[in-house]
C-alpha cells in the first residue's frame, strides 16, 4: 500500500468556499461557532461543530448530535454547495499568515503506515476524544478534520507540489483573522504517479497536529476491515507540509499559586537551576534554555544552567525543563493534564495575555518559553516517545470544509 495517495476530493462548488470555509471543530466552543456561523447557512461549522443548530442545553456527545452532523452534510450536497472531483486528485493547500507562508500537499495517508509508525506520534491521546471523531467519521461517512503532517525535507516533494500551486486556485479565501487559505487541483495522472512514488521513498512522516482524528481514522478502518479489499478507510485525510516551513509557536504556562512560597522564597530556589535576571521589559526567550517569568508585576529572565541540560529527546525541550525544575519541585504541579492549578496559553495570544491573567489576580506567575523546533519533534517521534502535554502551538491551522474524504 502507498504512503499516500490521490482520492476523490469533497470542495465547495465555485464561489462558495468563502461561505464554507471554517475553522477547526477544537478551536471554537460551541458558543464561539454559533455566534460565527450565525447568518452563515452553508459554514462548514454546521458539521463540524453541530450543537449550534440544537438547543443550548444538548449533550455534544449525544446521538442527536452527529445526526445533526449528517442532516447538515446532506443538506450541502444537495443544495449543490458541496460537489465531488470525478476522479482521484491530489491538492496544494497554501497558507499565508503575514510574511509566513507554507505549500503543502492534500493527500490521503495510509493508515496501515499509520500503525506500523512509518507515520509517527508525538502524543498520547484521550479515549473519550477518539471516541467523539469515531462517531462523527461514522455519522457523516467521511472525513472531514484534515491531520496536519509534516514530511523530511525533499526538494523534490517540494517541487512537485509548488508546481500544483501556479495559476488561478480553485478555492481561495482570507478568514477573519487574516489567514488567507489557497487550494489548487491535480489531476493529471503522470504528475500523480511522481507525487505518490516520491511520498512512498520517504522514511516516515510525523504527525503535527491531529492524533485524535488520526487514531480515529485507524479504529474506524479496523472496523471496516475486509481481507484482501482495499477501501477508502483504509487512508485518511491529511495535509502534508515540507517541516523546515511549519510554525512553532510558545506554549506558555500561567500557574494560580505559588505553592505556599512567597516571592524571595521561590526567587531562591529557582538559583539552585536557574540564573535569575530583572528585566524592564517583557521578556521573548531568544533561545532554547530561556525562559520569561512574569510575578507580582515584574518580568525576570531564566537561564537554565548547562549541566542540566542531557541529551534525552523529551528531557531537553523547554517544557520538560521547566516541569522538571520549576513546575514539579517548587509549585507541587505533577500532572500537566490534571493539575487545575496550572493553564496555557498559546503564543498567538502574546505576553500581553500573561500579563492579564496574572495581573487580574486570577494566576500568581507566568512563564514564556522558546517554542519548540520541528527538529525537536521529529527526533521525539523518531525514538518513539511522547512529548509532554501543550508542546507545541502551530499557526497557522488549517482551515475545515475546503476538501474532505468521502469513505465510499
Amino acid at each position: 500500500m502507498n504512503l499516500i495517495r490521490a482520492f476523490r476530493g469533497l470542495r465547495p462548488a465555485p464561489g462558495q468556499a468563502g461561505a464554507i470555509a471554517a475553522p477547526p471543530y477544537d478551536v471554537l466552543s460551541s458558543d464561539e461557532a454559533r455566534a460565527r456561523a450565525a447568518g452563515k447557512p452553508w459554514s462548514f461549522l454546521h458539521i463540524s461543530k453541530p450543537e449550534i443548530d440544537l438547543p443550548r442545553d444538548v449533550d455534544i456527545y449525544s446521538a442527536e448530535v452527529y445526526a445533526k452532523a449528517a442532516e447538515n452534510l446532506a443538506k450541502m450536497l444537495s443544495a449543490g454547495v458541496l460537489v465531488r472531483d470525478d476522479s482521484p486528485c491530489y491538492y496544494a493547500y497554501r497558507l499565508t499568515m503575514g510574511a509566513h507562508v507554507q505549500t503543502g500537499l492534500v493527500a490521503a495517508a495510509s493508515v496501515a503506515d499509520y500503525d506500523s509508525n512509518r507515520i509517527r506520534k508525538h502524543e498520547f491521546t484521550r479515549p473519550d476524544k477518539e471516541d467523539d471523531r469515531v462517531r462523527q467519521i461514522e455519522a457523516l461517512n467521511a472525513q472531514t478534520g484534515p491531520v496536519l503532517l509534516a514530511y523530511p525535507a525533499s526538494s523534490m516533494a517540494d517541487a512537485l507540489i509548488d508546481a500544483i500551486a501556479q495559476g488561478a486556485p480553485a478555492a481561495d479565501v482570507t478568514a477573519d483573522d487574516g489567514i488567507r487559505h489557497q487550494i489548487w487541483v491535480l489531476t493529471d495522472a503522470a504528475k500523480i504517479a511522481a507525487i505518490t512514488q516520491t511520498f512512498d521513498a520517504m522514511s516516515a512522516l510525523y504527525i503535527a497536529d491531529g492524533h485524535h482524528r488520526s487514531a480515529a481514522a485507524s479504529r474506524v478502518a479496523a472496523a471496516r476491515r475486509k481481507p484482501g479489499q482495499e477501501q477508502a478507510a483504509d487512508h485518511f485525510l491529511s495535509v502534508i507540509f515540507p517541516h523546515h516551513q511549519m510554525k512553532i509557536m510558545d506554549y506558555n504556562r500561567v500557574v494560580k499559586d505559588l505553592n505556599g512560597l512567597d516571592e524571595s522564597a521561590l526567587a531562591a530556589r529557582l538559583a539552585i537551576a536557574f540564573t535569575v535576571e530583572g528585566s524592564a521589559q517583557r521578556v521573548h526567550p531568544a533561545r532554547p534554555g530561556e525562559f520569561g517569568m512574569y510575578l507580582a508585576g515584574r518580568w525576570r529572565k531564566l537561564t537554565i544552567k548547562p549541566g542540566l541540560i542531557t541529551a534525552d529527546p523529551v528531557a531537553s525541550l523547554d517544557v520538560s525543563l521547566l516541569s522538571e525544575h520549576v513546575l514539579g519541585p517548587l509549585l507541587g504541579i505533577a500532572d500537566l493534564r490534571r493539575d487545575k492549578r496550572i493553564d496555557f496559553v498559546g503564543g498567538i495570544r502574546g505576553l500581553a495575555e500573561l500579563e492579564k491573567r496574572v495581573d487580574s489576580g486570577e494566576m500568581a506567575v507566568a512563564f514564556a518559553l522558546h517554542p519548540t523546533r520541528m527538529d525537536q519533534l521529529m527526533a521525539v517521534a523518531d525514538s518513539n516517545n511522547v512529548m509532554p502535554p501543550k508542546s507545541t502551538w502551530f499557526e497557522p491551522k488549517l482551515a475545515d470544509g475546503l476538501v474532505s474524504h468521502v469513505l465510499d
